[in-house]
């Protein structure tokens, strides 16, 4: 990404502070949105810095730290695709020390993990036919898997849940191997009596249990009618799951191979005559992981009688099998548009990734936090107030004002990988968090704005183009314990203000023409 230019110290020091003085009025339609929703005021923060020219810049409230919601994905992408480029990929390999003998090889494979997001059963499988094609039929030992890109290799252990919904994708806190995206895939399917629900692929070892009954309501609804699943497993507990929480650390007794059946208990209630395929925290990934291999093993017709545990691949492990994730830089279209939470957080954990110099003892997130304020601070941009977990912004803890995240955008439109980011931002009225909003405005099929939402946080962050043509980054955020959900169409009326008059309207002068006869 572009330097900062030799003044921009200047820019980083006086305007924070002219901003902290200064207060553009809210337009009239903000204020009226405001009134309707029993928002007060001063749970809105929002700047407008412009990308061009010597236009001054709108602010409210912009030095406030705000809880920015998935907003803070943009800070992450922009960071990232400076640091570490838009062409990183992620890998996983197959690995093993163990000689290779008639087909069979005489010892453990090593599953390792290398931030590959995109990692499914898929891709597995076809990673497990390049192993055949290097020989392996049968496999006498175990199958290590190697998190260990990523320290502590799981971040998920311990950890309470982040809501009441911790099954659900969005909750996932993802590793270095990051499997299906820890997700078991289930079909749901209504029928005359009941719910019918199954593995896909299936699974050996899991049996589902389906309680749910029938409720009228639209399919797309579905999980509207979820209630927490029952998970009972096997009485040993693996290693490899100690420590992990609610259903998954139950799963996770099932870790090894041979120990028994997982039972899932499915409750709640589904859409009449609907049929959907989802996926859901339910299982210890370790379990998952085993049972995936297992299966799609046994039907290429492979042999495997060993368990699956966690370790770091043995020194002088060869290379079995491969395959490289696409890179980043496309990646960020998925990531952005539907705000993938999991996704985020392994990017922001690559740049805490230690070089090959760097001693790996300092925890990932950490690195990954000084990474990002080292940046800003080559961008002059100050870091008061910036507080950093994950960078998804699924967090209750992160912190940014806006005016530090318009800036953000305003540098990034300026350097080299503006196309990435901008491709990666959900479009006004068209797609992404923005698909049913904006819509014919002058803001639809032009502005570019991210979208966060918690239980107390609504914000919209990107770029906007107003009337003359010129382009701002905004950002703006709504904090609010009660209200916050009810705050988009305060931010919408803003963005639409701004796409319609800009900032600062030019007011008509009065004049002759105007008061003659």
């Amino acid at each position: 990404m572009r330097r900062a230019p030799p003044w921009a110290w200047l820019v980083g020091l006086l305007l924070p502070h002219a901003l902290a003085l200064a207060h553009d009025p809210l337009p009239a339609t903000v204020q009226d949105a405001l009134r309707r929703t029993g928002l007060p005021a001063e749970s809105l923060a929002a700047v407008a810095l412009p990308l061009s020219g010597w236009v001054p810049s709108w602010q409210y409230q912009g030095q406030r730290a705000m809880q920015p919601g998935s907003t803070m994905k943009l800070l992450t992408s922009v960071v990232a695709l400076d640091r570490l480029g838009p062409n990183l990929r992620g890998h996983t390999e197959l690995l093993s020390a163990a000689p290779l003998q008639a087909g069979t090889l005489q010892g453990d494979l090593v599953l390792k993990g290398g931030g590959d997001a995109e990692l499914g059963l898929p891709q597995l499988w076809a990673l497990l036919v390049e192993l055949q094609q290097a020989g392996v039929r049968h496999i006498a030992g175990d199958l290590v898997l190697d998190r260990t890109r990523y320290s502590p290799a799981r971040f998920d252990q311990g950890l309470p849940p982040f809501d009441e919904a911790p099954e659900f994708p969005y909750n996932v806190i993802p590793d270095a191997l990051h499997l299906a995206g820890g997700l078991l895939p289930l079909e749901l399917r209504a029928t005359d009596t009941g719910v019918v629900a199954s593995t896909v692929p299936p699974l050996d070892g899991v049996d589902i249990d389906s309680r749910m009954t029938l409720v009228d309501a639209r399919c797309q609804d579905w999980d509207d009618h979820w209630k927490p699943a029952t998970v009972t497993a096997p009485a040993a507990v693996s290693a490899s799951a100690a420590g992990a929480t609610g259903a998954a650390a139950a799963a996770g007794a099932a870790g090894v191979a041979g120990i028994g059946r997982t039972r899932i208990t499915l409750n709640g209630a589904f859409p009449r005559g609907c049929t959907t395929r989802a996926e859901l925290q339910l299982l210890d990934r370790t379990e998952l992981a085993e049972r995936a291999f297992r299966s799609l093993w046994r039907g290429l017709g492979g042999s495997w009688a060993g368990r699956a545990r966690e370790a770091a691949a043995p020194p002088g492990a060869r290379l079995l099998a491969r395959r490289l994730a696409r890179p980043w830089g496309e990646l960020l279209r998925h990531l952005n548009k539907t705000s993938d939470n999991a996704w985020t957080r392994l990017l922001y954990l690559e740049l805490g990734v230690p070089g090959p110099a760097e001693s790996p003892d300092t925890p990932t997130r950490e690195r990954a936090d000084r990474s990002v304020r080292q940046w800003l601070a080559g961008q002059r941009i100050p870091d008061a107030g910036l507080v950093l977990d994950n960078g998804s912004g699924l967090s209750r803890s992160e912190r940014i004002t806006p005016w530090q995240l318009a800036r953000v955008l305003q540098v990034a439109h300026g350097g080299p990988h503006a196309a990435e980011l901008h491709m990666s931002l959900p479009t006004a009225g068209v797609d992404g968090g923005l698909r049913n909003r904006l819509k014919d405005s002058p803001a639809t099929g032009w502005a570019r704005l991210k979208t966060g939402s918690l239980r107390n946080v609504v914000a919209l962050a990107g770029y906007v183009r107003d009337p003359e043509g010129r382009w701002w980054a905004v950002s703006m955020m709504i904090n609010h314990d009660t209200l916050a959900s009810q705050g988009r169409p305060v931010l919408d009326a803003l963005v639409e203000h701004l796409a319609r008059f800009g900032p600062h309207p030019v007011r008509a002068v009065p004049g002759p023409q105007g008061e003659g006869p």
